[in-house]
C-alpha cells in the first residue's frame, strides 16, 4: 500500500533542476494558520533558500486576480489542509508549474486529473505524518492489553477499585493476539514498533504476498480468519470503494467476545450501526480516534460508554508533530533542485490502493 520510491517521471527530474543560480518560483497553497506549525523559523529559512518564495503570500483560491502574474510564474507548489484543488482552470493559469509537494498525507482533494494529464510530479508527506498514527496505535494497542481502559471506567463511580473483583485472568500483553488489517505506511511502522513485544501479529492486506510478509517479519492471514482470532483488531486501511464498510455486521460478530478495535484510519471502513450495536452491547471494546460520520452526533450512544474510548481525530500529527511535515517537504525540495528522483513520489495509479 505504499508507493514506489521511484516516480515514472524520474527522468523529467534531471531537466527539472535550475541553475546553480537560481531558485524555482514557488507559492504556498493551503489554510494560512497551518503555516507557522509546519515550517517553523529555521525550516521556512532553509525553504528560502531553496526556493523564490514569498512566504507572506498563501493562496486559499487559485482565481485570486492578485495570484495571476504569481501564478504564471510558479514552478513549484507546495500544498497543504485547506488547499483549493488544483483543476484545469488553475493548471492554465500555471505553465511553468512542475511540481506538487504536499504537507499533508493524502492528496485526493488536492490533485485533479489534469494534473497528471500535465505530467506534474507529485510527492505526499504521507511517510511523515505515519509516525505518529503509528505511535498512537501502539500506545493503544499495549493499554488495551492490560484492560486499562475499562479499569479506568471502572474506578471513576467511587474512585477506588470497585468491590467487584477485576478478572485479572483477562489481562496482560504476553501473547497478546493482534491483528493488523493494512500494510499501508502506518500499518508497516505498527509492525515495526510491534517487534519488541511479546505479541502474536498477523496481517491481512491484498497486496501483500507471502514473500513481502515474511519481509515484514509477520504472518499474512485472510481478514475473516485475522478478525475471528484477534484479541486487538487495528485498521490501517486506506478509504477506497473497496474497503468501504470492510467490517459489516458479519465480520463485527466473528470478532471474539472482549475484543477491541482500534481504528486510526478512516470511519466509513466499518458500518457505523453495526458497530455501534455490538459496543452499546458491550461485547466490544473500542478505540476509535475517527469515525462516521465525523464529529458523530451530540447523541451519539458511543460518547457515554465505557468501553469506548474516543478521541477526536488526533493520532495523526498535530502540535509540534507539524514541523516533521515542513521538514519533509524541504527534504522533497532539495531533491528537486538537485534533479535527485522524490523521495515519496504519488502517482495516479497509487490512488487506487492509498489513502
Amino acid at each position: 500500500m505504499t508507493a514506489s520510491s521511484t516516480h515514472p517521471a524520474a527522468a523529467a527530474l534531471t531537466a527539472y533542476a535550475a541553475p546553480r543560480d537560481a531558485r524555482p518560483a514557488a507559492l504556498f497553497a493551503m489554510a494560512p494558520e497551518h503555516l507557522p506549525g509546519l515550517f517553523p523559523p529555521p525550516v521556512l529559512g532553509r525553504l528560502k533558500e531553496l526556493l523564490d518564495i514569498d512566504v507572506s503570500l498563501v493562496a486559499q483560491s487559485y482565481d485570486q486576480e492578485s495570484l495571476t502574474p504569481v501564478l504564471a510564474e510558479t514552478e513549484v507548489l507546495i500544498t497543504g489542509w485547506g488547499a483549493p484543488r488544483l483543476d484545469s482552470a488553475a493548471l492554465a493559469a500555471s505553465p511553468r508549474l512542475r511540481a506538487v509537494l504536499h504537507t499533508g498525507g493524502t492528496v485526493r482533494e488536492v490533485i485533479s486529473d489534469s494534473c497528471w494529464e500535465r505530467g506534474l510530479l507529485v510527492s505526499s508527506a504521507a511517510q511523515a505524518n505515519a509516525l505518529p498514527v503509528a505511535e498512537f496505535t501502539l500506545a493503544a494497542i499495549l493499554l488495551a492489553g492490560k484492560s486499562a481502559f475499562g479499569i479506568r471506567e471502572s474506578l471513576r463511580p467511587g474512585r477506588r477499585i470497585p468491590a467487584r473483583p477485576i478478572d485479572l485472568a483477562t489481562i496482560g500483553n504476553f501473547g497478546r493476539r493482534v491483528g493488523i488489517i493494512g500494510a499501508s505506511r502506518v500499518g508497516r511502522r505498527v509492525l515495526e514498533l510491534l517487534r519488541p513485544f511479546d505479541f502474536t501479529v498477523r496481517l491481512s492486506d491484498p497486496y501483500v504476498d507471502a514473500a513481502e510478509a515474511a519481509r515484514l517479519g509477520v504472518r499474512l492471514v485472510p481478514l475473516d480468519e485475522l478478525l475471528a482470532g484477534s484479541d486487538i483488531v487495528s485498521l490501517h486501511a486506506p478509504d477506497t470503494p473497496q474497503t468501504y464498510r470492510m467490517l459489516d455486521r458479519q465480520r463485527l460478530a466473528s470478532i471474539p467476545d472482549g475484543a477491541t478495535l482500534i481504528n486510526t484510519a478512516r470511519g466509513a471502513l466499518i458500518d457505523p450501526e453495526a458497530l455501534t450495536e455490538e459496543l452499546t452491547s458491550g461485547r466490544l471494546n473500542a478505540v476509535l480516534d475517527v469515525t462516521e460520520p465525523e464529529p458523530l452526533p451530540r447523541d451519539s450512544p458511543l460518547h457515554d460508554l465505557p468501553n469506548v474510548f474516543l478521541t477526536p481525530h488526533i493520532a495523526g500529527s498535530l502540535g509540534n508533530e507539524l514541523e516533521r511535515l515542513g521538514r519533509s517537504v524541504v527534504e522533497e525540495v532539495e531533491r528537486l533542485v538537485a534533479g535527485l528522483p522524490l523521495l515519496h513520489p504519488v502517482t495516479q495509479a497509487d490512488l487506487g490502493r492509498i489513502a
